[in-house]
């Protein structure tokens, strides 16, 4: 099956005095894996839900392909969609349950045998076709949901959090399997999900909306290493934020002040930053975990941020330290035993190097 393109333009759903979303613009190429990243009342499903036909905008357009669908009804779009509740009919057979949209499409019987067999082998449930959903696991009744959304090959697929009812385990397991099968089959697939990990996992692009707005889109690597906005760099991923002032900005670098907990240097102002800041001016600066390293305390060679460590937490294969600096200041710093140094253990200093291309500067909004 082919994927076709999604266009959003200036979206927006208002539930009386209340914006569900706002002036949102998004452009879905064919065969492209999107997510919609945030929070819970971001505005995501309600974005899905308009794509998808059961919400009605209260303003912009949808195009699928080169359809205008704004107001078309659900069942004229031609999408794909899995919940999160799978909405299997429980005394329906696997079979049954995935010929379903064929059915409601009047399509020849020996096609449908043929289609539902197809199906269920490529969500590798040939062998379930007879059983009912009770009589499955979480996630073979979550892999029947895709095999019915997909057995009636739609451009198009819509899945609403469809993972959230799995365990840890089984959920990363599905996350590879759904990727897989996209991949294979080149169906634009929009997934909205609030884990940051398994957007960045499965996605090409992921769309962060916060408030009914649209914060950044870009690939899970752009929104990593260079997120638009603070709300960004926090919810994607882990992020450390400190309260900075500009001390120096000129073409040797710039240098920020932290109070009692000493300074940061950067050899150069990140292009994301419109303006250099100016020398007094209050900014938030940004630095995930991964990126610090640790050294003994009052290294001059490095100049590194001296703190005691006041938790240990262990993650398998790294360890994530409580930093607590000079001047109060807590900072996660995520490091392997492999660091040049013994492990420190709770109470004990030590200095934390922040490389320069770690940092991401955002200017502090006025109140």
């Amino acid at each position: 099956m082919d994927g076709a393109s999604v266009s959003v333009r200036g979206l927006g759903k208002r539930y009386g005095a209340v914006r569900a979303v706002e002036g949102v613009d998004i452009e879905v190429r064919p065969g492209e894996f999107l997510s919609l990243l945030g929070p819970s009342g971001s505005g995501k499903t309600t974005l899905l839900m308009m794509i998808a036909g059961f919400e009605v905008p209260t303003e912009g357009s949808i195009r699928i392909g080169d359809r205008d669908v704004t107001y078309v009804a659900p069942n004229w779009r031609n999408i794909g969609m899995v919940f999160q509740r799978y909405a299997l009919f429980p005394h329906m057979t696997v079979a049954d349950n995935v010929a379903f949209p064929l059915r409601m499409r009047k399509v020849a019987k020996a096609e449908i045998a043929r289609r539902v067999a197809d199906a269920l082998a490529l969500v590798q449930l040939q062998d379930c076709g007879k059983r009912l959903p009770s009589e499955l696991s979480g996630g073979q009744q979550q892999r029947v949901a895709v095999a019915r959304a997909l057995v009636f090959e739609p451009p198009v697929l819509l899945m609403d959090e469809p993972l959230g009812a799995l365990d840890k385990k089984l959920r990363e397991q599905m996350q590879i399997e759904i990727k897989r099968l996209q991949q294979r089959l080149g169906v634009t697939v929009i997934y909205v999900t609030h884990d940051q990990e398994e957007a960045l996992t499965m996605s090409d692009r992921i769309a962060v909306m916060r408030n009914g707005s649209l914060e950044q889109i870009g690939s899970p690597t752009e929104l990593y290493d260079s997120p638009a906005t603070p709300f960004v760099a926090d919810f994607v991923g882990k992020t450390n934020f400190l309260e900075a002032v500009c001390h120096s900005c000129n073409g040797t670098g710039l240098e920020f002040g932290l109070g009692q907990s000493g300074f940061i240097y950067l050899k150069e102002c990140p292009p994301a930053l419109a303006t250099p800041p100016e020398p007094g001016e209050k900014m938030r600066l940004a630095v995930r975990p991964e990126a610090i390293r640790m050294v003994p305390p009052g290294d001059s060679d490095n100049r590194p941020l001296n703190g005691v460590v006041e938790a240990v937490i262990f993650v398998g294969s790294f360890r994530t330290y409580l930093v607590r600096l000079t001047g109060g200041e807590l900072l996660h710093v995520q490091a392997s035993t492999d660091h040049g140094m013994s492990p420190p253990r709770e109470g004990d200093r030590v200095g934390l190097n922040i490389p320069s291309q770690a940092v991401q500067i955002f200017r502090k909004r006025r109140q």
